[in-house]
C-alpha cells in the first residue's frame, strides 16, 4: 500500500494492493458513481464593520498644573473595562474612603493629558474640583451612554438641543 513517487507523463505508479485496486478502476472518462455533493454554502452577506470608538478627546475647564507650573488641558480618555471598575475596589484608599473611587478609576482610564509622560491617580487627585467634576461627567457620558453629547435646554427659550462635551470647553457648544 505504498505509492511510489515515480511519475511518468503525469501517471502515478502503484505497488501492491493499490496496483490491483487501480487496475479494477474504470477507465478515465467513464462515469463514476458519486455521492451527492453538498449544496454550496450561501454566499455570506457583505459584512459591514462597525468601528467602535474607544478613545475620546477632552479639554479640561481649568487644566492640571504640574510642579513646573505648566497647565495641561487637552487629554484623551479611553472606554472603561470591567477590570478598570473592579481593581480600584481592592485599593485600601477606596476601602477607607469610597469617594476616592473616582480618582483611582480616572487615573486608570485617562491615557493622555497635555505633555505629561504618564497619567495616574496622583495626577487626578491634584486636579481642581471643577476639572474632577468635568471628568466624572465625561466618564459617565462615554461609558454609560456611549457618546459625548448631552441633551440640554436653552435657558431663554426652553428649546432643547444637544451639545458635544468631547473636545469642547465648558460652556461652549
Amino acid at each position: 500500500m505504498r505509492r511510489s513517487a515515480a511519475r511518468a507523463g503525469g501517471a502515478v505508479t502503484y505497488s501492491g494492493a493499490e496496483a490491483e485496486a487501480e487496475a479494477a478502476a474504470p477507465e478515465a472518462g467513464a462515469e463514476l458513481p458519486t455521492a451527492a455533493a453538498p449544496a454550496p454554502a450561501p454566499a455570506a452577506p457583505a459584512q459591514q464593520h462597525e468601528v467602535l470608538r474607544t478613545e475620546f478627546a477632552f479639554q479640561l475647564p481649568r487644566g492640571y498644573v504640574d510642579e513646573s507650573g505648566t497647565v495641561h488641558r487637552d487629554g484623551v480618555m479611553r472606554l472603561s473595562t470591567a477590570r478598570d471598575e473592579l481593581v480600584p475596589l481592592r485599593d485600601v484608599r477606596v476601602q477607607e474612603n469610597p469617594a476616592y473611587l473616582s480618582v483611582v478609576l480616572l487615573g486608570r482610564v485617562i491615557t493622555r493629558l497635555g505633555t505629561l509622560p504618564m497619567v495616574h491617580d496622583g495626577i487626578v487627585e491634584n486636579m481642581f474640583a471643577s476639572d474632577l467634576a468635568f471628568l466624572q461627567d465625561f466618564y459617565r457620558q462615554i461609558n454609560a451612554e456611549g457618546h459625548t453629547r448631552a441633551a440640554v435646554r436653552c435657558p431663554h427659550c426652553a428649546e432643547p438641543f444637544e451639545v458635544e462635551l468631547g473636545g469642547s470647553r465648558l460652556g461652549e457648544s
